[in-house]
């Protein structure tokens, strides 16, 4: 711990950003645990999906994500570390790239419009499979919704409380030079990005329940332009939409494959 405490401040958000991956690799190895076939073990009966439980489900959910560097061991930290140097990489670049592209003010608009659009899009979503799934009493459809919602309600949980910690300032400011810890931001910090985790976090949880591959390539595809186009928009640096992009889709994968019957 005392290498990470020496690094530069402006990569100190990326410890943060990593923990929020350890729950899943952690649910990952709990699902791979088997019981002893002369010691069975009452199983406890499943927690209903339905607009009730979501409240509790949601508790239970942060508590899961903040509690998860309990949960970290050497089978599942290749994600988290990968994330870290990643995002690293591209802090390093931030600055160069955004203070030298994508400058003109009609791409800019343009991409906002783009962007804002989408995400309407993917916050619609679990709203309308929800309301198809009641019209045609489908229980998959009804479940998917009500998990795409939990899993926006999550992920944006937890990106509030990374922007409070990390008051980055927008490329639109100082010369996109992206500087942490600066109060002066207040609730408008960069990092991570609204827009690219709830995109992602919808999109992973809709792709998961119905994994079909044109159901994963509409939904990742629609996303991946959430994510292009906040960075084309000049309202996030390339390192905010890659967390918000990993860690939304994980957010969102692992509210299913832990809630869904």
């Amino acid at each position: 711990m005392n290498r990470f405490r020496r690094q530069s401040p402006n990569r100190t958000p990326i410890l943060f950003a990593a923990l929020l991956l350890l729950p899943f690799a952690g649910s990952v190895s709990a699902q791979n645990t088997v019981a002893l076939p002369d010691a069975p073990q009452p199983q406890p009966k499943p927690d209903p999906v339905t607009i009730r439980t979501t409240p509790r489900h949601i508790l239970q959910d942060q508590e899961a994500i903040w509690t998860s560097p309990a949960r970290l061991n050497e089978s599942n930290a290749v994600g988290p570390v990968l994330l870290v140097l990643a995002t690293a990489a591209l802090i390093t670049t931030d600055h160069q790239v955004m203070s030298s592209h994508f400058t003109s003010a009609s791409l800019n608009s343009h991409a906002s419009t783009a962007s804002n659009g989408l995400m309407g899009g993917f916050i619609a979503a679990p709203v309308a499979i929800y309301g198809l799934g009641a019209i045609h009493h489908d229980d998959h459809a009804t479940e998917t919704g009500i998990l795409g919602g939990e899993a926006v309600l999550d992920s944006l949980g937890v990106n509030e409380i990374l922007k409070i910690v990390s008051l980055r300032e927008r490329p639109t400011l100082d010369n996109a030079k992206g500087k942490f810890f600066q109060t002066s931001v207040g609730f408008n910090s960069s990092f991570p990005s609204n827009h690219a985790i709830i995109a992602w976090s919808a999109a992973g949880a809709i792709a998961t329940e119905y994994n079909g591959p044109l159901t994963k390539i509409t939904a990742y595809g629609l996303a991946s332009g959430v994510s292009i186009s906040r960075v084309l928009a000049r309202q996030h640096f390339p390192s905010d939409v890659l967390v918000g992009s990993a860690v939304g889709w994980l957010i969102g994968r692992y509210v299913v494959h832990r809630h869904q019957h």
